[in-house]
């Protein structure tokens, strides 16, 4: 006889239903009888605990090693969209603090299930690199001798054009980033034409394919600007847009030539020659061309400043036309006349003055002169009774010695003259 099941209880401490035992199997389970979701998560945990360690290969794609108790790794395969996260404590952390984002490595560890939240994790105990570090190595040591050449100089660099008419687009064919281009490029500046041209952008043809399109699209005059293209990927993957006879073909492209390889963390050797980097391809969308909306916008505001200045000045000049017109040399001319007829008027004034006081002086000076020669004049002299003698030469005779007797002598009177004969002389009296 079966005993009788426990019963659960609801908080009000009335029994629902008999509380059953647990299925030990997965396939004992029903909907009336099933496995919380504790005992499942459990049960995987101890599965999982079974499995043996391993070594695993991949590419970081994240990496987080702040906390020196735990950190985690995303491990992406190296041909494969699959991923794992990678969980490793104090020792693996000290080991994985040299390692970055895009390298290869081997890593050992064990399966974990965190029951909490029934999540599968890789817990591991080593970590190694392998495969790209060399191949990294090798391309730094590229990127070193090219720039000893000068190759990524900034006065090599030549300045995008501000309203592109023709866009080159190198990238592969029925690529995402073919239409992310196009699509944004359109939207911010609709009148820009392109010129695509397809080409492998991984592998084995990807040097050669995207040489060849550079030097295609750099003899086009058409093309004002050249973008490469190609979305994200691992190290491997971009590898091609390392290659040197790619990086020397960007250098020396004489079309401004924009590279939008992969994400923004993602470099490869060809951003340090081209003239632009743009984290993604939409940014080198955004990079070539302007904002059309951004450019109405200036455009409108330009109008609007000239209105205002234009307007300013019409008003400043109004201003000074109405001050002259308001002006009395304008509204009354005449008064312009004013100052001159009075500088006219006080001239003339001074003039006659001036002149009346030189004709008073003279005629003082004259009458002056006049009683002067009045009063030293022979003719005074006459007046008062007195005579002038004079010889028969005509020459005034003050001394008696000169005169001989019988000579004939004038004598000048005030009326009139005598001539007489001389009787007798007397020299001295």
């Amino acid at each position: 006889m079966n005993p009788i099941p426990p019963t659960a209880e609801t908080s009000t401490g009335t029994a629902t239903r008999p509380v059953e035992p647990l299925p030990r199997l997965a396939r004992d389970t029903t909907a009336e009888n099933p496995w919380p979701v504790s005992v499942l998560s459990q049960k995987y945990h101890n599965a999982v605990a079974k499995w043996p360690g391993a070594w695993v290969e991949g590419q970081i794609m994240e990496i987080n090693m702040r906390r020196p108790s735990s950190g985690y790794i995303t491990l992406r395969d190296n041909f494969e969209e699959i991923s794992i996260s990678v969980m490793g404590f104090s020792r693996f952390v000290t080991m994985a603090r040299q390692f970055r984002q895009g390298d290869r490595v081997v890593i050992h560890g064990r399966p974990d299930i965190w029951v909490k939240a029934t999540r599968l994790s890789f817990v591991a105990d080593d970590i190694r690199r392998v495969g790209a570090g060399d191949l990294k190595a090798q391309i730094d040591e590229l990127r070193k001798r090219l720039k000893g050449e000068g190759l990524f100089d900034a006065e090599n660099k030549v300045a995008l054009p501000e309203f592109p008419q023709c866009i080159g687009l190198i990238c592969a064919p029925q690529a995402r980033a073919e239409g992310d281009v196009i699509t944004n490029v359109n939207l911010r500046w609709p009148a820009v034409r392109f010129k695509v041209v397809h080409a492998h952008v991984q592998g084995a043809q990807c040097p050669g394919d995207v040489v060849a399109a550079i030097a295609k699209l750099d003899a086009d005059r058409d093309v004002d600007v050249i973008i490469v293209a190609r979305g994200g990927g691992s190290f491997e993957d971009l590898i091609g847009f390392s290659d040197e006879g790619v990086v020397r073909a960007t250098a020396a492209c004489t079309t401004p030539i924009v590279s939008a390889i992969g994400h923004e963390d993602d470099w490869t050797l060809i951003d340090l020659a081209a003239d632009v980097r743009a984290s993604t391809p939409t940014d080198a969308a955004k990079k070539v061309v302007p904002d059309v909306r951004e450019q109405w916008q200036l455009v409108t505001n330009a109008i609007e400043q000239m209105r205002m200045r234009v307007q300013a000045r019409i008003e400043n000049e109004t201003r000074l036309i109405d001050g002259y017109a308001s002006r009395p040399s304008l509204t009354r001319p005449q008064t312009m006349l004013e100052p001159h007829e009075r500088f006219v008027d006080e001239a003339r004034q001074r003039m006659t003055l001036g002149l009346t006081r030189i004709v008073d002086d003279a005629e003082m000076t004259v009458e002056k002169l006049h009683a002067s020669l009045t009063a030293l004049s022979p003719q005074s002299t006459l007046d008062r009774g007195y005579a002038v003698v004079q010889q028969a030469d005509g020459q005034v005779l003050d001394d008696a010695s000169r005169v001989d007797v019988g000579q004939t002598l004038t004598m000048t009177l005030k009326r009139g003259s005598v001539v007489s004969e001389v009787t007798s002389v007397n020299p001295e009296q």
